[in-house]
């Protein structure tokens, strides 16, 4: 999330139950010589869990020295958040809703030393990411590690790195909750609007100012760019304790890498209707669909013979009841794919199926 701005996907209450589990050691009788094994082994497996924590420790110590001094802070006349350097030429990955509408920034390494100014390459909004480019790249500059996101394993061990608040070099500890959520972000609280698939869920803490920086691994690699936090609706506007997501680095690097190259993105890997829809209601009131306002020349809706006033109302097995729903029915769908798409159309309803295009 950005300095000024808290912007939160919506998640209903989820009840955990934790169970703890306890370990006995049962020793079998009562002479000295029994007691005297039992205290060696007491010592022993005592050693042992000393010499475990002081591993982890060190682990995480390792992460944190290797991967930080890739961890930058971008400002912007507006707003402050985080960015991973990319490559050695000064190219710097964040979230889209970091940047917002600047086009010129000012980087501060992890390292020190005075800001860098930095200026746009483009953004991509539909996931929330962003490549900036420092001006003048000074030598030294130490790209992060991207990891395999896909083989992010739940209860992995990892830590968030940026500036949440503006406490510059900041980490924060938990695990993998869970992969593959589909997570909306909210207009109205600084975000992209955008709803982004695939996305690392974590209990490493996430705040403002944390978002664009490196969720990492124990193996010094960046597995994911922690990008919001849920609320609780119970709590309006109050953040839920331990749930925030991170987009994974596969989806980092096929954007990243296209805007570098290409200065856009070409292969979004996302799929697209492509129409302009706005939300419908029934005589109660109630949302009933997404309104066609425009079809594009040549895209997927058309060649189907989609047109202007029809109402989608299913995709797939999915109801489609608002913008948003039509926008999450289509989050998890790949270019290419074959969908049934329901509609009505003056009053009646019809189905045809819809090879789907690129977002």
């Amino acid at each position: 999330m950005s300095g000024s701005h808290s912007h939160r996907t919506r998640i209903p209450p989820v009840g955990v139950a934790a169970v703890l589990c306890a370990a006995a050691l049962t020793v079998a009788g009562c002479s000295s010589s029994g007691s005297g094994a039992a205290a060696t082994d007491s010592a022993r497996d005592a050693a042992a869990a000393a010499s475990s924590a002081e591993g982890l420790q060190t682990a995480y110590q390792n992460a944190v020295k290797k991967v930080l001094p890739s961890v930058v802070q971008i400002t912007t006349d507006q707003d402050l958040g985080s960015g991973v350097v990319y490559d050695t030429e000064g190219d710097i990955v964040t979230n889209a809703h970091v940047i917002g509408d600047a086009t010129s920034f000012q980087v501060q390494l992890a390292t020190g030393g005075r800001p860098l100014a930095a200026k746009l390459v483009s953004s991509f909004p539909p996931n929330d990411l962003a490549v900036i480019r420092l001006n003048d790249p000074p030598s030294g500059l130490k790209p992060a590690v991207f990891a395999d996101s896909g083989k992010a394993a739940v209860g992995q061990i990892v830590l968030a790195m940026g500036n949440p608040l503006g406490l510059s070099s900041s980490v924060t500890q938990g695990i993998v909750s869970a992969t593959g959520r589909t997570v909306s972000e909210s207009k109205t609280d600084g975000g992209t609007g955008a709803t982004i698939p695939d996305m690392i869920q974590t209990s490493a803490a996430i705040n403002p100012g944390n978002s664009g920086g490196a969720l990492v691994g124990l193996d010094d690699k960046v597995i994911g760019i922690p990008t919001l936090a849920a609320t609780d609706p119970q709590l309006g506007s109050g953040a839920a304790p331990g749930i925030g997501f991170a987009i994974p680095s596969a989806t980092v690097k096929r954007i990243a890498d296209q805007i570098v190259e290409n200065g856009t993105v070409t292969d979004s890997g996302r799929a697209a209707l492509g129409v302009t829809v706005r939300g419908v209601v029934d005589d109660t009131f109630q949302p009933a669909g997404a309104a066609i306002v425009e079809v594009d020349p040549g895209g997927a809706a058309a060649g189907a013979g989609l047109r202007p006033g029809d109402v989608i109302t299913k995709v797939g097995d999915a109801p489609i009841t608002t913008v948003q729903s039509l926008t999450e029915a289509l989050a998890d769908d790949k270019p290419g794919q074959k969908v049934k798409v329901t509609y009505d159309r003056d009053g009646a309803t019809k189905t045809v199926e819809v090879t789907l295009g690129s977002l």
